[in-house]
């Protein structure tokens, strides 16, 4: 195995952290502002990329940061090591939103998960975090995810979030699965991903459920969560006042309850 073999537990429901045990020099790569906690003796690292490419040179450091600058994150991640010899310790990352943490063993896909830009976590180190572009023009301008997916390569463990309550569809061989744009976790390499109009005057104008749905045709595994980052602060941000008037939800008099229950008091 080129990837680090790592041992983990996830604790919780639905505000869940991944606790990973790390054997003296194994290491752990994670988006920055994912850590939780960590035991004593083991040391962190601030990387550019992924580290699978921090043995070759300046040009493989800045292709490996370049990659994460084109799927929207940041140019660095950190590495925790197992710097003690006394045994196991324990370093811990949890997931940035309501939902579940879902464990992807790569050797049991081939080598190879695509997950959308925002969906990863954490991996042993060896994994390589990299991009996959979209083929397919409909699919980059509507598909949700734009032209660029955040693939993940080798034979470790990787963890990847999802938002709200997560299914995992295991699709036949031409079987079709119809799913909201951004409710799309991610997937395996040989499932067909492309996009579909809703289609009718009123289910586009007045749907409310957008133009396109994403198509994904087996065979494989696909993971999907019932409630994207974007659609959770997309209903709070408009549900913040707006001029320093709220919209009156707190009451079925409207800004006019405020007033009574306790709301917006002066």
């Amino acid at each position: 195995m080129t990837a680090h073999e790592i041992d983990y537990h996830i604790y919780g429901a639905e505000m869940q952290y991944v606790e990973i045990e790390l054997d003296p020099e194994e290491a752990v790569v994670a988006e920055a502002g994912s850590f939780m906690m960590m035991d004593d003796g083991i040391s962190m690292n601030t990387i550019f990329g992924d580290g699978s490419n921090q043995e070759k040179g300046i040009l493989g450091k800045l292709f490996s940061a370049g990659k994460r600058i084109l799927t929207g994150e940041s140019l660095f991640m950190t590495s925790f090591l197992n710097t003690s010899a006394f045994g196991v310790r324990k370093v811990s990352f949890a997931s940035p939103y309501p939902g579940k943490i879902i464990p992807i063993d790569l050797t049991e896909y081939r080598g190879k998960f695509i997950c959308q830009k925002d969906a990863f976590l954490c991996a042993a180190k060896g994994v390589t975090v990299g991009i996959e572009f979209s083929k397919k023009l409909g699919r980059g301008l509507f598909g949700g995810e734009g032209f660029i997916m955040q693939k993940l390569e080798g034979d470790g463990m990787a963890f990847v979030n999802a938002g709200g309550t997560m299914a995992r569809k295991e699709l036949r061989p031409g079987e079709t699965l119809r799913v909201d744009t951004g409710c799309i976790v991610g997937f395996t390499q040989d499932i067909d991903y492309d996009i579909e109009f809703v289609g009718g005057i009123k289910n586009t104008l007045f749907g409310g459920e957008g133009m396109f749905f994403a198509t994904l045709k087996g065979p494989g595994i696909v993971y999907i969560q019932s409630l994207p980052f974007s659609r959770l602060a997309g209903r709070i941000i408009a549900s913040l006042p707006r001029g320093g008037n709220s919209k009156g939800e707190g009451s079925i008099l409207g800004s006019i309850g405020d007033l009574f229950d306790g709301d917006n008091n002066f």
